[in-house]
This record gives C-alpha cells, sequence and structure tokens, in this order.
C-alpha cells in the first residue's frame, strides 16, 4: 500500500503532494514500481497537527479523488480518514475501494453505519480514539493484551453490524512510547488471532528515527529491516511511502518462504 498526503505537513515531506499537476504522474509511478493499492489522506496525522474541518479536508481530496476515477478506475485506492461523511461521499461519488480509519469508528460514531451501508473493506487501526490524543500515551495493564482485547471488541461490533471484510492494523506510531512499537513488533503475530488481515505501518516513523537518531530523510533503511521482521511475523499489508525498496523486501521474504 503506497502512501499519497494531500496535505501541506504530513511528517515524511517526500509523501506530499502539493502540485495538484503532479497527482495523475504520482499514482502512475507507485503503480508502476508494484504498489497493489494506494491510500490518499486529506489530514495530517502527525504529533501536534492542525485539525482542519470537513469542508477543507474534501478539498484536498476532490483534485485526486477526480483523477482516479477518471484516469484509474480499475485500480484500488484507500481514503485515510475517521469522518464518515467524508468516507460516504468519497464512496458513494468517486468509488473509493477502503475506508482507512486510524479512530476505528472512535471519532466519529456514524463510522461503522456507513461501512456497513457501503459495503467496502474497513481498517480499523489503535491508538486514536480522537484527533486531539491520537499521540497521548495511556497506560497499559497489558501492552499486547490491552489491544488484543481493543479490537476483539471492534470486530464482534462489526461482525453485529453485518460488517466482515476487517483490516487489522495495530496502530504503530499511535498512543505508544518508542519502546512500546517494539514491543508490539516483538508480538506482531498473536494479532493473527482474529483470521484477518494484517496492516502494518511503520514507514520512516519515529519509532525508527529517534531510537536510531537520525532524520526521517535517512529513515528508509531502518524502515525494509522493520517491514521484514513485520512480514515474517504474520503482516498481510505494508503501508508505505517507499514502494520500490518495499516491493523487493516482499519479493526476498517470499523467496525465502518467510511469508505467505
Amino acid at each position: 500500500m503506497g502512501i499519497l498526503n494531500f496535505t501541506p505537513d504530513s511528517f515524511n515531506p517526500a509523501s506530499r503532494v502539493v502540485d495538484n499537476g503532479e497527482i495523475k504522474e504520482r499514482i502512475e509511478k507507485m503503480f508502476a514500481d508494484g504498489a497493489d493499492m494506494i491510500d490518499i489522506g486529506g489530514m495530517s496525522t502527525r504529533p501536534n497537527c492542525e485539525v482542519i474541518s470537513a469542508e477543507e479536508e474534501w478539498e484536498r481530496l476532490l483534485p485526486a479523488l477526480k483523477v482516479m476515477e477518471k484516469h484509474f478506475p480499475d485500480k484500488i485506492f484507500s481514503l485515510d480518514t475517521y469522518r464518515a461523511e467524508i468516507a460516504s461521499r468519497a464512496v458513494k461519488e468517486y468509488g473509493i475501494s477502503i475506508i482507512n480509519d486510524i479512530s476505528a469508528g472512535d471519532a466519529d460514531p456514524k463510522m461503522f453505519e456507513i461501512v456497513a451501508e457501503c459495503r467496502v473493506p474497513y481498517i480499523i487501526m489503535h491508538g486514536a480514539p480522537s484527533p486531539q490524543t491520537m499521540h497521548d500515551r495511556p497506560q497499559y495493564s497489558s501492552l499486547t493484551g490491552d489491544i488484543l482485547h481493543f479490537f476483539s471488541e471492534k470486530v464482534n461490533k462489526l461482525h453485529s453490524m453485518g460488517i466482515s471484510d476487517i483490516i487489522v492494523d495495530p496502530g504503530f506510531g499511535f498512543s505508544k512510547s518508542v519502546d512500546q512499537n517494539y514491543e508490539l513488533m516483538e508480538h506482531l503475530e498473536e494479532f493473527k488471532i482474529f483470521d484477518l488481515p494484517l496492516l502494518v505501518g511503520i514507514s520512516r516513523k519515529s519509532m525508527l528515527w529517534k531510537y536510531l537518531d537520525i532524520t526521517v530523510e535517512k529513515s528508509l533503511n531502518g524502515t525494509s529491516v522493520l517491514n521484514t521482521v513485520a512480514l515474517q511475523k504474520g503482516a498481510d499489508i505494508l503501508r508505505v511511502h517507499d514502494v520500490v525498496e518495499a516491493v523487493e523486501v516482499v519479493k526476498i521474504c517470499r523467496k525465502l518462504n518467510l511469508t505467505d
């Protein structure tokens, strides 16, 4: 899953699309590089980011949605949003394939209803109950156990509403310290208990560059290392800024029978 951000302040400047004229070119390159799908977002989720209005989020997304509809109707795109109204419009008006909700329905109580109505795959992530608290670090009685319990409740709720096409994202970088992110990676295989696709998004995140004492720009090597570990531990989808390098990781892991 390649990442394209239509925001002026995402934490990785290279992922930002600041000129609407380059949207088609950036999408074409990601698919040519080997992406199976592309995740787009209109609002940054970096620490201390500005929470923008739904109207502004939609205006940022609209040029990309129009390009996707016109030039890439058969490709898979996911939309990174926690707002039900944005999700609904993107699916119904522009055919977005997947909703990627960092709040797992907590930021907008209507989100589960919209997903059920639209009948699209739904990515639920741990760690961002609201835009204001998504980088707070709560106390865990047992990090992995608490997150597993969180997902068990969410999955049961979704199933009760007739939603079965669910993807689980443990939420690396959200509401977790650097050490807790590595602890979570150590126990990643435990999330296969749900028998649902597992998405891992650690691309160039602070758990890498803070721990290694480097910059975001120099964190690609560390990203590849952790993506390799994630695949060994059962990850099905890698959400990445650097598609070529991630595809190489997947190919080598498959050659060594380290992943399905």
